[in-house]
């Protein structure tokens, strides 16, 4: 895995989630690893990569700043994951739309 650690931010709604990427992504050296997910029931989630103390970082201000206007289910980093992991992230769309197709 070529990034060091992948953070998760799990919201009620879009609104709140909205304003908790734009903060991580504004706080940290992280990217957003695909696009924000619809889960159902309202649930959203929004996956980022970085190394461990920026992601560290920008879940803690992300999470901070989604709770002001919503409710956080669950913010979670995972330090050093496995190269396994790869294959259930949520992939860059426009890296999809860039590789040459077969």
């Amino acid at each position: 895995m070529a990034k060091q650690a992948v953070g998760l931010l799990e919201t009620r709604g879009l609104a709140c989630l909205v304003v908790g990427v734009d903060a991580m992504l504004k706080s940290a050296n992280v990217e957003l690893a695909g696009p924000m997910k619809q889960v159902g029931s309202a649930l959203c989630n929004a996956v980022i990569t970085g190394d461990v103390a920026a992601v560290k970082s920008a879940i803690d201000t992300g999470a901070a700043a989604a709770s002001s206007c919503g409710e956080v289910v669950s913010a979670h980093v995972i330090a050093r994951p496995d190269d396994a992991i790869e294959g259930v992230l949520p992939k860059d769309a426009s890296a999809a739309a860039r590789a040459p197709r077969k």
